[in-house]
């Protein structure tokens, strides 16, 4: 069993090459060495050279699974509706796991507790802190004690003391049992510092009553889970297209086994073991916030997510990009193997600097590539922005003195998105991933081809040049310093990156919306005195102030919603409960997903309750699922539409 955990370049200081090491990590990531467990399902040596057999074999062995077959390319929509994206065909899975429950709710009764100074803690944890208001003190005081004797020095944040815990979370088993590994030096350090919490976890499972309790916090898992479906979907899709590939889902490895044959017989014997892989997205509702942990175990990966993680930022999408990778690195390895004494030369040249990085040729190729195709990424999908926003633009061009001056902004913002790339390459670089600019120009070709990048692979790694990639850091040293610069003054950096012009144009929007928000408190005044009438004549002056602006609408829908409460007369109460639900409907048509997700959550709601009551019970229900899929979001309605679908469920 491998178990290894995302590290910000790190090298590995256990002998034994792998390339299912953790891939160098960017953002807030927590951070624990990688260390590799003995007796693992590949029987790795110590011995360089035999290291080099065996990828050798694993490559044959690679080689028999059936050739990747490219992502389909967008096509123009059919009348008849598109086949879903099934997940599980990529191996992924969204998958919440038990003993990371059992164990941050242990740490949580510890004493751990990751909310931001000034914030309240997630409606989840308060949930959990009230179940376990009737812990036994005495083990209360044991599992704080022990929490406490093993914090990690400062400057340690909560995310680096949740980390090793998390890591014993994936060691121990299933519950009830949740046993623990035997104590070895092979087990990763973060799990040896804190092995001795197991015997505390199984009798805080004993205990506190959290089995009885865990039908209800897996109910609440799942909804995150269902949360994260669609975006995880987007995800998977945008980075396989890139790659116009599909990823291994199956390896294969070959085990030597006794003869059958009783008499002495020189002949080895092998067998075939095949193994599913997966890429598994788990929801952790007690998690630092904003920190991602990343664990490899064998063929299992693992992205461990706090609550409100959108799945298509960087970090994730780099964790999935390893997923691809890795067997790609396994399956080409002669050919890797045959550039051995180029890669080792940069590794040694970048050591002697003061350089991080894993001596093993193959995890600085794998963490090389997914650092080149992230970055890569980033900016393909930078470009078509700048590109979709240059033709709106043009569209609304007056004249050719307006034409040419989008023209400039679109050529500079493309320039800066390529000093970001360049800068991104050179952060990774300096972290161990030293072939990352050979791969980034490479990846270009990849791109414009179309073809599957597990055909191009071969021809990415071979031609080495040491002395190149040797002087890339001083090659992008003016790129990389523009880059830095544009990062501190500009406080929306990303927005900027793709619209020069989007921060005058914001301070203008601050304005129009100081102004538009006193003009609602003005019409929330008319509600509090139930002036129903003249607060519906302010609101539709404002639309014409602030035509299509969403929350005009939802106060729209608010105000009608609230005469029909204070309306006697059946018709009338009908006729403006009808408004209500159009309004709402119109707010939820013009509100933007990324920016006004409190607002959605409250319009679906609201809708529902309403068709409630108006005894469509079947609309009602799609907008309460509505709501509860956007999440429990900052001004949202996550909790009063669970509410409403259990109500609405009772006979």
């Amino acid at each position: 069993m491998l178990l290894a955990s995302v590290t910000s370049g790190a090298t590995s200081q256990s002998p034994a090459s792998t390339i299912l090491q953790a891939a160098n990590r960017r953002g807030n990531i927590a951070r624990e060495p990688a260390v590799i467990l003995s007796n693992i399902r590949h029987n790795m040596i110590r011995n360089a050279l035999l290291i080099t057999a065996l990828f050798v074999s694993a490559g044959s062995v690679c080689g028999q699974t059936p050739a990747a077959r490219p992502a389909p390319s967008p096509v123009t929509p059919q009348t008849r509706p598109a086949a879903p994206f099934e997940l599980v065909e990529y191996g992924v899975q969204i998958t919440p796991d038990q003993r990371l429950i059992i164990v941050m709710a242990a740490l949580e009764a510890a004493g751990f507790d990751p909310t931001p100074a000034g914030k309240e803690p997630s409606a989840f944890r308060r949930l959990v802190r009230k179940d376990q208001e009737s812990l036994d003190p005495d083990l209360r005081r044991r599992l704080k004690n022990f929490f406490d004797l093993n914090r990690l020095p400062a400057p340690a944040t909560p995310a680096d003391q949740a980390a090793r815990y998390v890591s014993l979370a994936y060691a121990i088993g299933q519950p009830p049992l949740l046993e623990a590994p035997e104590r070895s030096d092979d087990l990763p350090g973060g799990v040896l510092a804190v092995l001795d919490f197991a015997p505390l976890l199984r009798e805080f499972y004993r205990k506190s009553g959290i089995d009885e309790r865990l039908v209800t916090y897996m109910r609440a898992y799942q909804a995150e889970g269902d949360r994260l479906r669609p975006q995880s979907a987007e995800m998977v899709r945008s980075v396989l297209s890139y790659l116009h590939t599909r990823p291994i889902v199956v390896s294969t490895e070959r085990v030597r086994v006794k003869s059958p044959d009783k008499k002495k017989s020189s002949a080895i014997v092998y067998s075939t073991r095949v193994h599913d892989r997966h890429f598994n997205i788990v929801p952790d509702l007690l998690a630092a916030p904003g920190t991602v942990n990343f664990r490899v175990i064998a063929d299992e990966y693992y992205a461990i997510i706090p609550e409100g993680t959108d799945p298509t930022a960087s970090e994730i999408r780099r964790a999935f990009l390893q997923f691809v990778i890795d067997p790609l690195v396994l399956k080409f390895n002669k050919e890797i193997s045959a550039q051995r004494d180029q890669v080792k030369q940069l590794i040694d040249a970048h050591t002697k600097a003061g350089g991080t990085v894993s001596p093993d040729v193959f995890v600085v190729v794998g963490r090389s590539l997914v650092a080149a195709a992230d970055a890569r990424f980033d900016e393909a999908a930078r470009l078509n922005e700048v590109m979709s926003l240059q033709r709106r633009q043009l569209q609304q061009a007056r004249d050719e003195t307006a034409r040419k001056t989008i023209a400039t902004q679109a050529e500079a913002a493309r320039a800066a998105i390529a000093d970001e790339t360049i800068a991104r390459l050179a952060e990774d670089y300096e972290n161990g991933a030293v072939l990352d600019f050979l791969f980034a120009d490479q990846l270009r070709e990849v791109q414009a081809s179309g073809f599957d990048i597990g055909n191009f692979f071969a021809e990415m790694i071979s031609g080495v040049n040491s002395a190149k990639e040797g002087k890339r850091l001083t090659d992008a040293g003016a790129a990389r310093d523009r880059a830095v610069a544009a990062r501190k003054a500009h406080p929306r950096y990303s927005a900027w990156l793709v619209d020069p012009t989007s921060e005058s144009r914001e301070a203008a929007d601050v304005s129009h919306n100081t102004a538009l928000l006193n003009k609602l408190g003005d019409v929330e005044k008319l509600l509090q005195t139930r002036n129903y009438e003249q607060a519906e004549l302010a609101l539709k002056s404002l639309l014409l102030e602030y035509p299509g602006d969403p929350r005009l609408f939802f106060t729209l829908g608010q105000t009608a919603s609230l005469w029909a409460r204070d309306t006697t007369d059946d018709d009338q109460q009908t006729q403006r409960l009808n408004r209500a639900l159009g309004n709402y409907r119109l707010a939820v048509a013009a509100a933007a997903p990324e920016s006004d997700q409190g607002l959605l959550s409250r319009a679906h709601e609201s809708m529902g309750r309403i068709l409630a009551f108006l005894e469509q019970k079947d609309e009602a229900m799609k907008e309460f699922d509505a709501a509860i899929r956007i999440g429990r979001v900052a001004g949202g309605a996550y909790d009063d539409a669970l509410a409403g679908k259990r109500k609405l469920a009772q006979p």
